[in-house]
């Protein structure tokens, strides 16, 4: 039963610090847009650039034939 004496300081310190980093966290907009980064891996990435000509070129070349 002595046990109790320490454990329920310990748990008030653990939850004012959870509640702490919680309010941290709201308000410092780590909860502000939960769907645009949970949608962005559906979308693909945007292209670099568009091959030209000689790129293509390249591509056709046979490889491994001397």
């Amino acid at each position: 039963m002595e046990i109790l004496y320490l454990l329920v300081p310990i748990a008030l310190v653990f939850i004012f610090f959870a509640v702490k980093v919680l309010f941290w966290a709201i308000n410092s907009g780590q909860y502000d847009d939960l769907d645009t980064e949970a949608s962005k891996i559906l979308f693909d990435d945007k292209p670099k650039s568009k091959p030209t000509a000689s790129d293509k070129a390249e591509q056709e070349k046979p490889q491994g034939e001397p």
